[in-house]
This record gives structure tokens, sequence and C-alpha cells, in this order.
């Protein structure tokens, strides 16, 4: 009898153990390299790189005669607003436009603008329909009454021709954007008739600055990461040619957190086989 329980407790304890050893194993986030709904073919970014400011010179010339809707831009209807900050004697405004409209923020920008309505505050990162909304139309930052920054967004992205001022009115900065994309950046393409994309490369004040992606020939995603300064910060991720029926990283590369960080040495964090088992990984 003594026996009998001696093995029923050693069965239970091995059970239990097992499905323990499956709970953690299954909330392991590196077990699958691969990744849902992430920049499949078919989102592959059309990128244009004509002057914005042009191209809606030639809009208003064709709308000339028309009377122009009050807060509508890009064909949607906005909200304005206005933000007050003040810190000792100095009042900080910001007047914004942001659209109602529920759309996906685009995946390849890395910085998405969106108004904060609880916390009352405009932020570029974090993005959900549920917590604000991407800004729309024009928006100019004040301090006091001299005007320091201008610009245009594009569901929530830098769009056309941003303007910095100094405290005295004097232009200190002009910059131009495509949808988000810095006007400098670099494209190539495999077949550029066809445009199909090879790489897409950030470049601010001759710097890459942003959000970097190498695509293979179908146009899947190939290589993604970031540059901070033209350093390469944070994860970089190399992923398998699967024909794009689902994307499966390969590699997952490890650079430093900030640029310029000093004796810090790029490391393989985790690897994946084609199926998108892993099969290396690295816990520092």
């Amino acid at each position: 009898m003594k026996t009998k329980v001696i093995v029923l407790f050693l069965l239970v304890l091995w059970t239990g153990a097992r499905t323990y050893g499956q709970e953690t194993e299954l909330s392991d986030p590196d077990s699958s390299g691969i990744v849902k709904n992430r920049l499949l073919p078919t989102s592959t970014p059309i990128l244009l790189f004509s002057d914005p400011e042009d191209e809606v010179k030639k809009k208003d010339k064709k709308k000339k005669k028309k009377r122009k809707k009050k807060n509508i831009f890009f064909g949607e209807k906005t909200k304005k607003n206005i933000i007050r900050h003040s810190f000792r004697e100095q009042v900080t405004y910001q007047v914004f436009h942001f659209v109602l409209k529920d759309k996906p923020a685009d995946p390849y920008i890395r910085d998405i603008y969106w108004y904060d309505s609880k916390n009352k505050a405009i932020k570029n990162s974090g993005y959900h329909s549920s917590k604000g909304y991407l800004l729309h139309g024009p928006y100019e930052r004040r301090i006091g009454d001299n005007v320091v920054e201008t610009g245009m967004y594009y569901y929530g992205a830098k769009h056309g021709r941003w303007m910095t001022y100094d405290g005295k009115n004097i232009l200190i900065n002009k910059a131009h954007y495509s949808e988000g994309w810095p006007k400098e950046s670099r494209v190539t393409y495999y077949n550029r008739g066809d445009r199909k994309i090879e790489k897409l490369t950030p470049i601010e004040y001759d710097l890459k600055e942003g959000n970097f992606f190498h695509f293979f020939q179908d146009g899947q995603v190939a290589v993604s990461g970031e540059y901070h300064f033209g350093e390469k910060v944070g994860l970089w991720t190399e992923y398998w040619s699967t024909n794009g029926d689902k994307t499966v990283k390969k590699r997952e590369i490890k650079y430093q957190d900030e640029p310029f960080t000093k004796g810090f040495r790029p490391y393989i964090r985790a690897e994946w086989d084609k199926e998108g088992n892993l099969i290396y990984r690295n816990d520092i």
C-alpha cells in the first residue's frame, strides 16, 4: 500500500513538472521565429520623393476656384486643438490638428506623432487608436508670441517642409519630409521601373537616422533595424526568404541601446531555422 502511494506521488510530481515545462516553453517569446502580420510583400512602401510643396501647388491651382473647406487636409476632416505649457515665466503653445479616422500607423516609419487625449500631450511612439489620435494637418509651436516651429503632418508622419526658428524669429533649420521619410533618404531598387525596392536608408542632416529596411526581390523584408545619429542601435533582425507566405526570423543581432556607447560589442541574441524553430539564444 505504501509503495503504491509513493508511486502515485511521484507520478503527480512528474506530470506537474511536465505541465510547468510546457507552460514555460509556450510563454517563451523566442520559442517561435514566425512573425505574424508584419511587413509582408503587400505592404512594401511606395515612396514619393518629389517635392511635396510642388504637389500641393499643382493641386491648389486645380482647386483655385473652389472655396477651401475649414479644417480639411489631404481630404480628411480634422479637429483643431491647443496645448499650453508654462515654465517659470515662459509659456509654450502647440497648435495642431488631429484626425478622428482610425488608420493603422505606417510600420516603416519610426516616429509617428499622436495626441494623447488623456494626458493632453503629443507623443511620437506607442500609438494605438484606443489611446488617442494621429496628428494630421498643420502644426505650430510658439513660445509666447514667437513662432519657433511649423510643419505639416500626414496621418502622424511629418510631411512637406518643416521650419525651425530661434527666439528672434531667425530661421535656424529647414527640412523636407515625404510621409515621414526625410527627403534626403536613399532608396535603391532591384527594378526602378517596377518600383521593386531593395533598400531604404533614412538620412537626416547627412546622418543615417531612423528605420532601415532591406527587402528580398519579391518585396518581403530581409533585414530591419534602426539608426540613431549614424549608429546602429537596438535589435537588428534578419529574416528568411519564404516566398511571401509568412515572415520568419533568421537572426537577431543586439547593438548598443544608445549611440556612441563605449566598450559595447554587438552580439547575436537569437537564431531560428527556416521553420521558425529556435536553435540558439544568448541570455547575456
